[in-house]
């Protein structure tokens, strides 16, 4: 039982303590504790951009403005996993 084990009953209220701030969502936090994980152990491949690559960005994109949403991130966050899971075949 949680009532018994300190450190699930702290656990419990930890998460509780965060959705009452209206922070992020447990699923959303675990998930991001996950990806860490898998990038630490090497499971997921890391791209590092370096300054050259930001400052190259910048100037492709200064002046654009953008309209972009949930369903935009979600695709993007879709294509990037593919494009990750076809290095990882290779």
């Amino acid at each position: 039982m949680k009532e018994d084990d300190p450190e699930a009953e702290c656990l419990e209220w930890f998460w509780v303590g965060l959705n009452d701030d209206d922070c992020y969502p447990k699923e959303f936090l675990e998930y991001l504790m996950q990806m860490v994980d898998d990038i630490e152990t090497g499971k997921q491949k890391v791209y590092p951009m370096d300054e050259n690559f930001m400052n190259r960005l910048k100037d492709l994109t200064e002046g654009v403005e953008v309209d972009y949403d949930q369903d935009d991130l979600k695709q993007d966050m879709k294509t990037l996993e593919e494009l990750m899971n076809e290095d990882s075949d290779n």
